[in-house]
């Protein structure tokens, strides 16, 4: 006869609670009840679809976009530090508005003595001042800012305008209609800054070894802002943290620069036999279809220019096709190496510009990190479109531009460097270089929303840098962005300190962790965990390919993950992107129940009591001769709400893992209970025994309390050796 089990035997009571850790997850969010607003849908915040954009998070039917062409002649003086030009703004008025003026960013302004900039920078007293502190108190004493002398019509006509700061609005001779176009004629001069000294994207850097400078200029010309149909015109001054919004055009350039400068720029180079010599545009003709980079101007050429300066000037002329914006660097002192990379049947050249003092580190790597980016990224987004990309050697600066970007890394004197600098040096290409998708391609509000530029691209950095190969050692990449265990630290900080990632650029508190790293480890967890990459890769790639060469807002971005998978992510929108909650999620208790052999009701310890039917044959049968249950108890000490993951460990050593979507969370996202059946009995219950969840204590997420590892804490102090 079979035995009649019918009861459950409570064998063990043991968890969080037994370790003496306090919650208060209530004291940190407001309650509401056993339902709370987690899984609410996003739509009343987010902005209403209509015919420019859908409900889908695609471009609507009447999507449309201005055109703004520029053809630029500028000088750059090598003796004064400055930079001359003249440009004609061609500009077309695609919207379905008309326009009595246009707005242009005069964003060198910032630099200007008058600077609103310099005025709300808060300051303290030091004990030590240093010329860093002594500029914070009287302010610059660098003459930065453009000096625009002429603003006119195609014409030559001078056309009434008025300078706000970074700002400047010129209207317009007559109404500006849809479908109708203008020219607007700008010159001006600045002088450059030296970036080593007052800092900034762009300027100069001295080497006063041999005299020479070596210059990586951007923003070097009046641009004009973006007219889109969610924001009208984006004018918001620019005061140093959020960065540019910009409307895509075509750009003819020409750069004159002394003559034995090596240029490299946005766009394609026009008149290379002006420019080069036979044996490099035969070395650049070489590398298109070269297995490794190839070498165009050598050392030894570029320290024979050093000190032997050339008489005269030359003038470099670039053209560039849909691009957003323009930047070039230029110096005697360039090393440059390049190699092809066929990308979507076209061959796109990855080229490197260096001084001696990057080497032989960026001859190493440069050009092969930038190989290395394009290849990934595209796989990820959509085939890197342009013709080439440059990655340039500037200390101590990352930035970004289309085609071309400025990075860090130089070697020691003797040429010895660390991994600590190589790995750095390739993680800052990877994620310039990686820029030019995120915004210069897919080209979202830099000065409102960071995080879509810098968050995105930080986490297909982190796939990029994951998938490098070495080839000078076996070791793996070091990667740290996106790794959900290093941003613990962060969210779990004083929420005083914390703002929401869906907050405008200017009004972060910590730009670093909230705009790179939060968000390209909520898109990790996001992709490993919640989706799956299959699903995520796929939605992802969508909202690359219907954003390329458009501006999109975070809702389409949102819109479009969730289109292209099936999966409803606004509650993780919501926690990771609107709120300042964490991830905590606590086992509250642990209970181990067990079958009885009899057939009376059981009166378990205190005032517990469970009274079962008999179990028919089909129930008898799944249960096995040995059934365990355990009921496991959690609480959302965080806020934020999470999928679970478990790992029991059994008493013969092996081990089974558990998952369970989010949604488990629904009815009560503070606190839930989750029974699980085994049919061994379980000596460890791990939460989150990865670590993919970027759960802030991991002291409670062990079962017995005897289990429990070192905390993240002393571990971390332990690896430093403290």
């Amino acid at each position: 006869m079979k035995k009649q089990r019918t009861s459950l035997h409570k064998a063990i009571l043991l968890g969080a609670m037994a370790l003496g850790v306090t919650f208060g997850a209530d004291a940190q969010r407001q309650r509401t009840g056993l339902h709370t607003d987690k899984f609410e849908p996003l739509d009343p915040i987010f902005a209403s679809p209509n015919n420019y954009r859908t409900a889908s998070g695609a471009p609507g039917h009447e999507y449309w976009q201005q055109q703004v062409d520029y053809d630029i002649d500028i000088t750059l003086d090598d003796e004064k530090q400055t930079i001359t030009g003249s440009e004609t703004i061609h500009y077309v008025n695609n919207s379905p508005d008309p326009l009595e003026y246009i707005w242009i960013q005069l964003d060198q302004n910032v630099r200007s003595k008058e600077s609103d900039s310099y005025k709300i920078g808060t300051s303290r007293m030091r004990e030590n001042i240093n010329s860093y502190s002594i500029n914070q108190y009287l302010g610059p004493d660098f003459d930065g800012g453009f000096k625009v002398s002429k603003v006119a019509d195609g014409q030559g006509k001078a056309l009434p305008n008025v300078v706000n700061n970074t700002m400047m609005r010129i209207d317009l001779p007559k109404t500006l209609n849809p479908g109708e176009s203008t020219d607007i004629q700008i010159d001006w001069f600045y002088n450059i800054n030296d970036r080593m000294k007052i800092g900034g994207r762009s300027g100069y850097e001295y080497f006063e070894d041999d005299d020479n400078y070596l210059y990586t200029i951007a923003q070097f010309f009046p641009r004009a802002a973006v007219y889109n149909d969610y924001d009208g015109w984006q004018n918001k001054q620019f005061y140093g943290a959020g960065e540019f919004t910009l409307p895509f055009g075509d750009y003819k350039v020409d750069i004159t620069v002394p003559a034995d400068h090596v240029v490299g720029a946005t766009g394609v180079l026009q008149n290379p036999k002006d420019v080069l010599t036979a044996d490099q545009m035969a070395a650049y003709e070489k590398a298109k279809t070269a297995d490794e980079p190839v070498i165009i101007v050598s050392q030894k050429e570029a320290e024979r220019k050093e000190k032997r300066r050339a008489d005269g000037t030359v003038t470099w002329t670039f053209e560039a096709e849909n691009v957003r914006d323009f930047a070039f660097a230029s110096s005697r002192k360039f090393i440059w190496d390049a190699q092809g990379v066929e990308i979507g049947g076209n061959v796109i050249m990855a080229e490197s510009l260096y001084p001696k003092e990057g080497n032989p580190l960026w001859e190493e790597y440069s050009t092969r990190a930038v190989v290395h980016t394009l290849e990934i990224y595209s796989q990820f987004t959509i085939d890197y479109p342009y013709p080439k990309a440059i990655s340039v050697n500037a200390a101590r600066i990352g930035m970004e531009y289309p085609m071309i970007c400025f990075n860090f890394g130089r070697t020691n004197e003797d040429g010895s460097y660390s991994d600590q600098t190589k790995y750095g040096m390739i993680g800052v290409i990877i994620h310039e270089v990686g820029h030019n998708f995120f915004p210069m391609i897919i080209n979202s509000d830099e000065r409102q929303w960071t995080w879509m530029d810098e968050g995105l691209n930080s986490f297909v950095e982190y796939l990029a840098e994951v998938r490098f190969e070495d080839h000078m050692t076996d070791n793996p990449f070091p990667v740290r962005g996106g790794v959900p265990k290093y941003i613990t630290p962060y969210m779990s900080a004083d929420p005083e300190l914390i703002s929401p990632i869906m907050t405008t650029s200017d009004n972060v508190q910590r730009l670093g962790p909230n705009a790179y790293t939060k968000p390209a480890t909520a898109l990790n967890i996001l992709r490993e965990t919640v989706m799956g990459p299959e699903l995520f890769d796929a939605a992802f790639k969508t909202y690359s390919e219907r954003w390329a060469f458009k501006h999109p807002t975070p809702e389409d971005f949102f819109r479009s993950m969730e289109d292209a998978s099936a999966v409803d992510l606004d509650w993780f929108w919501r926690g990771w992107f609107y709120t300042t909650d964490h991830v905590d999620i606590a086992m509250k208790e642990v209970n181990h129940y067990q079958l009885t052999d009899n057939s009376e009701m059981a009166t378990m310890e205190g005032e517990d009591r469970f009274a079962f039917a008999l179990l028919d044959d089909a129930a008898e049968a799944r249960l096995g001769d040995d059934p365990h249950f355990y009921e496991i108890k959690l609480e959302n000490v965080g806020g934020l709400v999470m999928p679970l993951i478990f790992e029991f460990t059994y008493e013969d050593g092996t081990t089974e893992e558990f998952r369970i979507p989010a949604e488990i969370w629904r009815k009560n996202a503070e606190e839930i209970s989750k029974v699980f059946y085994t049919t061994q009995k379980v000596v460890k219950i791990q939460f989150d025994p990865n670590e993919e969840l970027a759960d802030t204590d991991v002291d409670n997420n062990v079962w017995p309390a005897s289990e429990q590892p070192p905390s993240r804490v002393d571990a971390f102090r332990e690896g430093r050796g403290e």
